[in-house]
């Protein structure tokens, strides 16, 4: 199939279980099957290329590109999870670009973007002074007054490129190289998208509690004055939370 396909589909987009009976076939190897997974996912991999459109690439190529991420994503999807598909192809949509234009060797970081760099870079210094610890991402966000999206691509547009085959540390003579740093398996990678499934199927005040207790280290009590309810109440709601992640998860 040609993955230059671009027009938009104006057929009904296809429920999750029809997606996970697609990709069941195309894994068996039924061509048509991963063909129609590719077309309905087309404007998935142009939002994804939107991303990047200012780095000075052509936009047909990197589209190009993702399609082939989002190819990769279609085999290697484990249909075990209770994953959305789309949750799992859009980071491997994005790496398959960045490998592209990291490959390519010559990054193009807009001005503003390396000025957003610097200016968290410099709130960084002063937050880690100030707090005695590495700020978040989201203080860091909050003090700028920008998004946590915002903090992270501009962190992550002014790393350099690194080889995946690059030595980070040698065990007895054995070399240990990036790629084995960052290949985890794909339990891993699955566990924590399943992680993420759970936490969305929770209600506004369930994330609250789960996002004060574990990214802001709040205590129940400190969370209880928060909501406006008792500490007990913050136990059992905690308890409860928990318990309905596990059995999502399992």
């Amino acid at each position: 199939m040609d993955v230059n396909v671009k027009q938009d589909n104006n057929q009904e987009s296809l429920t999750d279980e029809q997606v996970k009976t697609y990709i069941h076939k195309s894994q068996q190897g039924d061509m048509e099957a991963r063909n129609i997974l590719v077309e309905k996912n087309v404007r998935l991999v142009w939002s994804v290329v939107q991303r990047f459109i200012n780095r000075g690439y052509d936009p047909d190529d990197l589209f190009q590109i993702g399609s082939i991420g989002l190819i990769k994503s279609i085999d290697k999807f484990d249909l075990s999870y209770d994953v959305r598909f789309s949750t799992y192809a859009v980071p491997m949509i994005i790496g398959e670009i960045q490998r592209f234009i990291r490959d390519d060797g010559s990054v193009k970081v807009s001005r503003s973007l390396k000025e957003t760099g610097n200016r968290i870079r410099k709130k960084r210094d002063e937050l880690t002074k100030t707090l005695g610890r590495s700020p978040t991402v989201l203080e860091i966000a909050e003090s700028l007054h920008i998004t946590t999206e915002e903090v992270v691509h501009a962190e992550e547009a002014a790393k350099s490129p690194h080889s995946i085959h690059e030595t980070v540390f040698e065990n007895d003579g054995d070399p240990i190289t990036l790629l084995d740093q960052i290949a985890d398996d794909d339990k891993t990678w699955f566990d924590k998208l399943s992680l993420q499934e759970a936490i969305r199927e929770l209600n506004e005040r369930e994330r609250l509690i789960l996002y004060l207790r574990y990214y802001k280290d709040k205590t129940q009590a400190e969370v209880a004055e928060r909501l406006g309810i008792s500490q007990v109440q913050v136990s059992r709601l905690e308890k409860k939370i928990l318990d309905e992640i596990k059995v999502y998860m399992n």
